[in-house]
C-alpha cells in the first residue's frame, strides 16, 4: 500500500461506506468496535498515568466505543465512571452489547460527572454530528473547557463537523484525538484541527482495500503524494533543463527577489528578473546569480521559449499594466503563478482572468483575495475546490491549513506550516518555490503541494524567530532530506 493512501482523508460518508465494506467483507461490526475501544485505552495509558477517568458516552456507536473505553481501563486498574448521553434501552446494535458487557455504574450524562475527573473521555457523538450540540451535551462540553479537563476524542471532538472541521456550537479542547482507518478533513482542517491536539490514526482491522470502493481525492499533504515527480538535475543536464523562470518585480523590488531566491533555491536552471529601469541597479547588486531585464521589455522577454514559467504578483503593482502582463503571460502559453497583486489586479472582473488560465497555472491567494475573486461562501476545502473547477487552474488557498486543489477534483491540505511562517514575505517565497518546480517542468497540482510542504518544513527547521530570508537557505537541507527519504507515488 503506498503511503499516500494512507494520506488519503475520509468524508464521514466515505468512513460509513469502509465500515460497511469491512463488515460485508467479514470483519464483525462488534470486533472493529472492540478494537476502535482497545487503541483508545492504549493511547490513554501511554500518555497518563493511573487516574479517575470519566467516559462520557453517547446514544450511537462513539458511545459503544466509550463503554469497551471504560471497560478496557477498568479492567487495568483505573478509576473509571461512565455517564450516558440519553436511555440506556435506546442504544441499538454493537454498541447496545458493549454497554451491556460494562458491569459497572452508568449514570445520567450531566456535569456533576465530572466532578473528580482527572480525565474525560469524550465518546458522544464523533464526526457524524449533523446539528449544533445541546442540552446536556452543550452543558458537558462548556463545563470541560471551563474547568481545562485533560480530555481524549474518539474519532473526532464532539460539536466538530468532520468533513469541515467546523464547530457546531462549541467543542472540547482535546490534548489527543483517537480516529480509525484514516483520518476524516476535520482533522486537518482549523479550527477542528487545534481542538483535536495530538491526533493517534489506529488500524483497527479495515481492509485497506476497501478504499478501492471509495473514489475519494482529498489527502492530507505529505512527500508521498508528489516525491515521484518531484524534478532531480541529471548528471548530463545543463541548466537549460533546468527552466528558466521569469519573474516580474516592482518598483518596489523585495517581494520579488524573495522569490527568485526561492525558484533558485529549490532547483530552477536560471531566474530573470524584470524590474522597472529604477530598481535594476537593485536587484542585480542584491544577486548576482539572477539575469536582470528591463520590464519595459517585458513582451520581448515572452518571446524567448525557454522562459517557460512566469510569476507575477509579488511587489508588482495593481492595476492595467499588471492584468495585462498576466493575460500575455497565459497567451504564450507559460506556465503561471499568479499572487498577491496580479489577483487583486482581477477583483473587478475575474472571469476575464479565468477565462485565461490553464492547468499549468497557480493561483495563491490569502483569504481576502479569495474573497474578492471566488467569493467566501462555504467551508474552506470545499470553497477552493469550486474555486479550482471554476477557474480551471490550481488554487492554493493560503492559511495555517492551506488547501491545494486541482480543476479535476484532486486536493490536498497542507498540515505541516509552524505558527512563525506568519510574518512578512513568507508567502512570496512560496511562490516562487512553486514558480521554480513549474520551471522544472513539474505539474501544477504536484508542483503546488510539493511547496507547500517544503515551505513548512523549512520553517519548521528554522524555528523561532524565523524571517522570510531564511527560508530559501534551509531548502537545500530539506531537499537532501526528501532525497535520503524517497516514498512511493499514489498512482
Amino acid at each position: 500500500m503506498s503511503g499516500a493512501a494512507a494520506n488519503q482523508l475520509l468524508t464521514t460518508d466515505e468512513m460509513s461506506r469502509a465500515d460497511r465494506a469491512a463488515i460485508a467483507g467479514g470483519v464483525p461490526g462488534e470486533r472493529l468496535m472492540e478494537a476502535a475501544g482497545w487503541a483508545v485505552a492504549r493511547e490513554i495509558r501511554r500518555r497518563w498515568t493511573r487516574r479517575p477517568v470519566t467516559v462520557l458516552c453517547g446514544p450511537g456507536n462513539n458511545g459503544g466505543d466509550g463503554f469497551v473505553v471504560a471497560r478496557l481501563l477498568r479492567r487495568s486498574g483505573w478509576p473509571v465512571r461512565v455517564a450516558l448521553l440519553g436511555s440506556a434501552d435506546r442504544l441499538k446494535g454493537d454498541a447496545a452489547l458493549n454497554h451491556a458487557r460494562w458491569r459497572g455504574p452508568v449514570e445520567a450524562a450531566r456535569l456533576e460527572a465530572l466532578d473528580g475527573a482527572g480525565l474525560v473521555v469524550d465518546a458522544l457523538f464523533g464526526a457524524g454530528l449533523a446539528r449544533p450540540l445541546d442540552g446536556d451535551a452543550l452543558a458537558l462540553v462548556g463545563e470541560i473547557n471551563r474547568r481545562r479537563l485533560a480530555c481524549v476524542a474518539v474519532d473526532v471532538p464532539s460539536g466538530v463537523e468532520g468533513n469541515t472541521g467546523a464547530v457546531m456550537g462549541e467543542a472540547p479542547r482535546c490534548a489527543l484525538t483517537v480516529t480509525f482507518f484514516r483520518k476524516k478533513p476535520a482533522h486537518c482542517l482549523d479550527p477542528g484541527r487545534v481542538l483535536c491536539g495530538d491526533v493517534v490514526v489506529a488500524d483497527i482491522g479495515i481492509p485497506a482495500q476497501v478504499l478501492e470502493q471509495i473514489t475519494g481525492a482529498v489527502w492530507e499533504n505529505a512527500a508521498a503524494l508528489w516525491l515521484e515527480r518531484l524534478p532531480r538535475p541529471s548528471a548530463t543536464g545543463h541548466k537549460y533543463d533546468r527552466g528558466h523562470a521569469l519573474i516580474v518585480a516592482g518598483p518596489a523590488s523585495g517581494a520579488a527577489r524573495l522569490a527568485a531566491r526561492a525558484a533558485r533555491r529549490i532547483g530552477a536552471g536560471l531566474v530573470t528578473v524584470a524590474a522597472p529601469a529604477s530598481v535594476l541597479p537593485v536587484v542585480a547588486g542584491d544577486m548576482p546569480g539572477n539575469l536582470t531585464a528591463d520590464l519595459d521589455a517585458y513582451d520581448g522577454l515572452l518571446a524567448d521559449r525557454r522562459r517557460n514559467a512566469v510569476l507575477i504578483g509579488p511587489g508588482a503593482g495593481t492595476g492595467e499594466e499588471t492584468r495585462r502582463r498576466a493575460l500575455a503571460a497565459l497567451a504564450a502559453g507559460k506556465a503561471c503563478v499568479l499572487d498577491a497583486d496580479a489577483l487583486t489586479s482581477f477583483s473587478e472582473n475575474p472571469q476575464s482572468l479565468f477565462a485565461a488560465l490553464g492547468p499549468d497555472c497557480v493561483l495563491t491567494p490569502h483569504d481576502g483575495e479569495f474573497a474578492r475573486l471566488f467569493g467566501s461562501t462555504g467551508d474552506r476545502l470545499s470553497r477552493a475546490r469550486v474555486a479550482a473547477q471554476d477557474s480551471g487552474a490550481v488554487v492554493l488557498l493560503k492559511g495555517p491549513d492551506t488547501v491545494i486543489a486541482a480543476p479535476d477534483g484532486r486536493a490536498a491540505i497542507n498540515t505541516n506550516a509552524p505558527a512563525h511562517l506568519a510574518t512578512a514575505g513568507t508567502g512570496d517565497v512560496l511562490a516562487g518555490m512553486i514558480v521554480g518546480l513549474l520551471a522544472q517542468g513539474m505539474g501544477a497540482f504536484p508542483a503546488a503541494c510539493a511547496a507547500a510542504w517544503m515551505h513548512g518544513a523549512a520553517a519548521d527547521a528554522v524555528g523561532r524567530g524565523l524571517i522570510a530570508e531564511d527560508l530559501p537557505e534551509v531548502l537545500p537541507s530539506v531537499l537532501k532530506a526528501l532525497d535520503s527519504g524517497a516514498t512511493a507515488h499514489p498512482d
